[in-house]
């Protein structure tokens, strides 16, 4: 039996890339192939980014048999092994907007992946507009890795190649920001779609309808994802939320009290922090916005 990766789901069919020796065989073509019954009696469905075991059929297509064991699985986008989750927020068109950015990294975290934040779009900002800038020092002094890139320009291109090699990545963020621009200077030859920004809206048209694996000649492969202007704390728990919040980890263990809320006890070593300046502002106003959104949702539901 044959082994290979799906790099794309469609209308009923898996797109699956052979592999040789574990390893992806880039020259040949993806074989067209549908799945075996058993997966809908299981109520299992492959993903893209599977591994799979599957065999050819007498018209050159295929039919994936087996799905090989996931080291990760994304519900929203459905991407499985998924190692990388690349976050992009444009300088200007549109606006910088770290509650977003905050809230893709509170989900980024409870899913256990790794994240990389891309500031897009750099050819846009003035002389004297330093925000690029600001925002990398401030989340590189969390943990993140922070690169400021422009597909105008060619900034930063290369060494956002060098990131993704080897991983399958998740390409995720404000719509319109200039994923498919990105892209498509990662890979030459590329022509995604993109988009104008809507002035009035201050946001794109979404140009990705489906989830595809984009592959890199350096052994990795880029999830283009359609593009979110929000999210939703449905599967986190308040419990949860400190937890994915890198900061706030090691003065969290030394609260005067056991499952503290950070956001009223006396003795909060967090609450201490912030007003040490060790935990940036926007930062902690961010929890609370979470906080209390998922507290409200908990209520409702």
């Amino acid at each position: 039996m044959l082994e290979g990766l799906i790099v794309k789901a469609l209308s009923g069919y898996y797109y699956v890339k052979p592999l040789r020796e574990g390893l992806i065989s880039g020259k040949e073509p993806s074989v067209q192939c549908r799945g075996r019954g058993i997966f809908k009696k299981r109520g299992e469905s492959p993903l893209v980014g599977d591994r799979v075991r599957y065999s050819l059929t007498e018209n050159g297509e295929g039919t994936v048999d087996e799905i090989l064991p996931r080291s990760s699985q994304l519900i929203r986008p459905q991407v499985a092994n998924v190692g990388l989750a690349v976050l992009l927020f444009s300088v200007r068109e549109p606006d910088m907007n770290l509650l977003l950015l905050d809230k893709f990294l509170v989900h980024i975290e409870h899913a256990g992946l790794d994240a990389l934040i891309l500031i897009t779009k750099q050819d846009l900002a003035g002389s004297e507009d330093h925000s690029a800038e600001r925002v990398k020092e401030l989340y590189e002094s969390i943990g993140y890795q922070v690169i400021i890139t422009s597909s105008l320009l060619g900034t930063g291109t290369e060494e956002v190649k060098q990131r993704l090699a080897g991983e399958i990545s998740v390409f995720s963020g404000q719509s319109g920001v200039g994923k498919s621009s990105l892209l498509n200077a990662l890979v030459p030859g590329l022509t995604l779609e993109t988009s104008e920004i809507s002035m009035r809206l201050g946001r794109g048209r979404h140009t990705t309808r489906h989830v595809e694996l984009i592959e890199l000649d350096n052994g990795g492969f880029v999830a283009d994802t359609p593009g979110f202007s929000q999210l939703d704390f449905m599967e986190l728990g308040i419990e949860e939320l400190t937890g994915c919040f890198r900061e706030f980890t090691a003065y969290a263990e030394e609260c005067k009290f056991r499952g503290c809320s950070h956001t009223h006890e006396p003795g909060c070593r967090v609450l201490q922090a912030k007003e040490e300046g060790k935990v940036a502002e926007s930062r902690y106003r961010h929890y609370l916005e979470f906080f209390t959104e998922i507290k409200d949702m908990k209520r409702r539901y």
